[in-house]
């Protein structure tokens, strides 16, 4: 199993189920305007506000890398949207193409690698999530965008593994949120004092190769309005 191409095909279902077929015209089937590129750098400034960059607030706090690691992988749900509607839009090729030019990129190799300590200060590593933002707002390719994203995942403590690993754990809770009144704001997202992120994180580390629907099974029986 290609797990690029797996997590594309996730988002793909995903965005189907949740937007309705054809979103890649830029709306939803409520006719919602879609702009992957806004979800994407709201979700970079989330990101960054997890390190304590502030110098009036919190001034010997360390980085939330957890938290970190979650943002990056919602930036990187949104990076693959907005890849897939490219792709679809300027007729670049199916998603088997799309993940041959991920795995074409520069630093793939790097990223299927074991993790490596990033030697980056904090200050540093958020000037790479902000390059990414500026390459976001560009006119240049997708690929150098998701070269961008394998960047910060890097620095965040991921690599291919732990990314899939951690992307199927939000995708799953996503379809989970969807079900269960996301949309019209009955949805419960702090469980007994602690986000649903947290939550699933737990989840995902006590139980090794966990299949999505035993995730799925484990969230249900965790919600507190079930």
């Amino acid at each position: 199993m290609n797990k690029i191409t797996q997590m594309l095909k996730l988002q793909q279902q995903l965005n189907d189920e949740t937007n309705g077929l054809g979103w890649e015209e830029g709306h939803t089937k409520n006719g919602k305007i879609i702009d992957w590129k806004r979800c994407t750098y709201l979700e970079c400034a989330e990101l960054i506000e997890s390190y304590p960059w502030k110098h009036w607030k919190n001034i010997d706090a360390s980085p939330d890398y957890d938290n970190i690691k979650i943002e990056a992988v919602d930036i990187w749900h949104f990076i693959m949207s907005q890849a897939l509607q490219e792709y679809k839009q300027n007729g670049l090729g199916d998603i088997e193409q799309l993940t041959l030019a991920i795995e074409s990129l520069d630093n793939y190799y790097s990223f299927t690698q074991p993790l490596q300590a990033t030697e980056r200060t904090y200050y540093e590593q958020i000037e790479v999530v902000e390059n990414l933002m500026r390459i976001l707002f560009s006119k240049e390719p997708i690929e150098l965008l998701i070269a961008s994203f394998i960047e910060v995942a890097m620095q965040s403590g991921l690599n291919r593994e732990s990314l899939y690993q951690l992307y199927i754990g939000k995708n799953i809770l996503n379809k989970f949120r969807q079900d269960h009144g996301y949309k019209d704001g009955s949805y419960i997202k702090i469980w007994q004092g602690e986000e649903d992120n947290v939550v699933m994180q737990r989840i995902l580390s006590s139980t090794q190769d966990i299949t999505p629907k035993k995730l799925y099974d484990a969230l249900k029986e965790a919600y507190p309005n079930y």
